[in-house]
C-alpha cells in the first residue's frame, strides 16, 4: 500500500501503468467495477491485484463463482501470475448441477442456493479477515437473487460487508442487452472500463471517487506477462529549460538553404515522394549530432532495422558504428498492434530515461495509417507527442511521404503540416528527359531561411547539395523549366 498527498491510503493494482491512471493506485477500503466484453482482461486485471497484495504481504482472497479453482490456477500460471499466496474460494458450479435434478420445483434457485453461497463467503472472509478481494463475477448473484431489487439489495449488503472488514474490493461484471450492469456501475466507488475491439485494447477510468484520475482513453496490451497500460500523454506536465540554438545538417550548402540549420526544441517534417530521400536528409542530422556526442533515436514505421542501416551504410552514413557507441538507437515499430499510448510511452522511455536529445519518425504517413485508433484521435495523439518533445527540448523529424511524383506541389500527404515548425520539401524534376531532385524549405518558424531551390544529390559519400538554381522556374506548378538569369 502507498498514500500520496491527499492523505488517501492507495493499494497498487499490479498492472504496469495503471497506478499513474488513478494518481497513485486505488483507495484503500473501496470497492471497484472492472465491466467489458468477454476477452477484454477482467479477470487478469484480477489476478494482478490479487497476486500484487500477496508479494506485498497482504491477504488476497480470489472469490470464484464461474470457472472451476484449477482451472483458474492453469490460466493464472499460463500468464506467469503465482497464486500460491492467494486463497481462492472456489463458487463455480460442479458437475453435479448437470447430473443431478436441480429443476426446484417447490422452491426457486434463489432460496435454496443463495444463502449457501453467502454463508460461504461470511465464512471465509471471517475467517480470513482479507486485505484485498477479488469477485469474478459478481453478476452471478444475480440468478441468485428473486428479482432486480433483490440483487442491488444483496450487492449492497455483500460490500459493505466487505468494506466493514477493511478489504479493498475489486469485482467484475458480465453485462447483456437483457441484463446490464448499470445498477454495479451506480454503486461502486469507482469503474475501471476495459474495451476489446478490432484488435485494439484500452481501458478508460469513468468514474472514480475521492480522487482524480488522468483523463483518457488509456492504450493497453495483454502479453504474456499479463497486461500493461499506458496512459494518455499529458505535454504540460513536462519541460525543461533549454537554449533554442541551431542544430546543423553538417552539410554547408543545406545548411545554408536551412538558415544555419534547425532549432533545438523544433519539429521538422521532411516531404516528398517515394525514393527522394527524405530518411537520408533526417538521418543526415542524426550523424551530425553523433559528432556532437548527442543521443539520437529513430522509430521505424514502415520499414525494418536493417533496411534502413543498410541503405544508410550504403551511402556513407555509419549507423552501424554509430549505434555501438550508444549515440544512435534505432527501434522498429509494428503500428498495426501498437496503440498511440504505447508508442509514445517508448518516446519518453528514450527521452527521459536515455537522454535522448534528438528523435526521427519515419513516417508520419504509417503512423496514421497503420497506428492503431480513429484518424482524428491519431492526429491527436501524434499532436500531444510533438508537444510533449518540444517542451523537453528535443528536435524533432517526421518523415512524411506524398503521393506524387512529379506535378502538382503537396506540401505534406497526412494533414500535418501545422505541427511543424518547419518544413522541407524534397521533389523530383523531370529536365531534357532526365530525373533530377531538389531540395526546398517551405515554412520556418524561428529564424529566416533560403528561398531559392538547390539541387539534391545522393551520393555514395552521402547528400550533395548544389547552388541556389536561380534560375529554375514552375516547379510549384509542376511545370519546371530553366530561364535566362536576365529575365
Amino acid at each position: 500500500m502507498t498514500s500520496n498527498d491527499d492523505s488517501l491510503v492507495r493499494v497498487t493494482t499490479g498492472v504496469s501503468g495503471l497506478d499513474e491512471v488513478l494518481e497513485g493506485g486505488l483507495i484503500d477500503g473501496r470497492s471497484y467495477l472492472v465491466r467489458g466484453q468477454p476477452g477484454s482482461g477482467k479477470t487478469v486485471l484480477g489476478l494482478h491485484f490479487v497476486t500484487a497484495g500477496a508479494a506485498a504481504g497482504e491477504r488476497s482472497l480470489f472469490i470464484n463463482l464461474e470457472e472451476d479453482e484449477a482451472d483458474v490456477r492453469a490460466n493464472a500460471t499460463s500468464l506467469g501470475f503465482d497464486l500460491d499466496g492467494v486463497d481462492v474460494l472456489d463458487l463455480s458450479p460442479s458437475s453435479d448441477f448437470f447430473a443431478e435434478d436441480r429443476s426446484y420445483s417447490v422452491f426457486g434457485a434463489d432460496e435454496v442456493e443463495g444463502d449457501d453461497l453467502t454463508e460461504r463467503i461470511a465464512e471465509r472472509v471471517a475467517d480470513r479477515d482479507p486485505d484485498r478481494v477479488f469477485v469474478d463475477p459478481v453478476t452471478q448473484f444475480r440468478y441468485l437473487t428473486g428479482d432486480e431489487y433483490q440483487f442491488r439489495k444483496q450487492i449492497i449488503s455483500f460490500t459493505r460487508f466487505l468494506e466493514e472488514h477493511d478489504a479493498t474490493v475489486l469485482f467484475t461484471s458480465q453485462t447483456t442487452t437483457e441484463s446490464p450492469d448499470d445498477d454495479l456501475q451506480f454503486l461502486s466507488d469507482g469503474i475501471l472500463e476495459l474495451a476489446y475491439e478490432n484488435d485494439r485494447r484500452r481501458l478508460t477510468v469513468p468514474k472514480f471517487r475521492g480522487s482524480d484520475k488522468r483523463a483518457g482513453p488509456h492504450g493497453m496490451a495483454i502479453r504474456g506477462d499479463g497486461i500493461h497500460v499506458y496512459p494518455q500523454l499529458v505535454p504540460s506536465a513536462h519541460g525543461v529549460g533549454f537554449d533554442t540554438e541551431p542544430i546543423p545538417s553538417g552539410i554547408p550548402a543545406f545548411d545554408e538553404l536551412l538558415g544555419g540549420g534547425i532549432e533545438r526544441g523544433t519539429i521538422t517534417v521532411v516531404s516528398g515522394p517515394t525514393g527522394v530521400g527524405k530518411t537520408t536528409t533526417g538521418t543526415q542530422f542524426l550523424c551530425e549530432a553523433a559528432e556532437r556526442g548527442e543521443r539520437s533515436t529513430v522509430f521505424l514505421l514502415e520499414e525494418s532495422v536493417d533496411t534502413f542501416e543498410h541503405r544508410s551504410e550504403a551511402v556513407g552514413m555509419p549507423v552501424s558504428s554509430m549505434r555501438e557507441e550508444g549515440v544512435l538507437a534505432v527501434e522498429g515499430v509494428e503500428p498495426v498492434t501498437t496503440s498511440p499510448q504505447e508508442f509514445a510511452q517508448r518516446v519518453r522511455r528514450e527521452v527521459e530515461q536515455r537522454d535522448t536529445r534528438v528523435v526521427m519518425i519515419d513516417g508520419a504517413r504509417g503512423y496514421k495509417l497503420s497506428m492503431q485508433g480513429d484518424d482524428d484521435d491519431l492526429v491527436r495523439e501524434l499532436h500531444a507527442l510533438g508537444r510533449y518533445l518540444k517542451n523537453m527540448g528535443v528536435t524533432v523529424i517526421l518523415i512524411d511521404e506524398i503521393d506524387t511524383i512529379t506535378g502538382e506541389f503537396q506540401a505534406t500527404n497526412s494533414g500535418i503540416s501545422y505541427l511543424a515548425d518547419n518544413v522541407v520539401f524534397l521533389s523530383y524534376l523531370e529536365m531534357d528527359g532526365e530525373l533530377r531532385k531538389v531540395a526546398g524549405v517551405l515554412k520556418k518558424r524561428v529564424g529566416d531561411f533560403e528561398r531559392a531551390l538547390r539541387e539534391f544529390r545522393i551520393t555514395n559519400d552521402g547528400i550533395a547539395v548544389g547552388d541556389p538554381l536561380t534560375d529554375l522556374r514552375g516547379v510549384l506548378r509542376g511545370e519546371p523549366e530553366f530561364v535566362d538569369a536576365g529575365e
